[in-house]
């Protein structure tokens, strides 16, 4: 992904994240917890994942947010 400003918009943040390739492809972003909840807040960044439909976890402050709509599993 390319470098941000300084400042960014939550609108413009939420579109950047989610026009990432991997998102396109199915794959997976990663994005630490601080940061989102600085730039556009935990509810905000739950919102947008939960309409397009995604699933997120959490861990060691990252979220990792599953670009489909295919089952998670937590193997161990």
């Amino acid at each position: 992904m390319t470098q941000l400003p300084e400042a960014i918009s939550p609108e413009k943040w939420i579109v950047h994240l989610f026009s990432a390739k991997s998102v396109a492809e199915g794959g997976t972003v990663r994005r630490k917890v601080n940061d989102v909840e600085r730039l556009i807040g935990r509810e905000r960044f739950l919102h947008e994942v939960r309409r397009r439909g995604f699933r997120v976890v959490e861990n060691a402050g990252q979220f990792i947010i599953f670009c489909n709509r295919d089952p998670v599993y937590l193997l161990t």
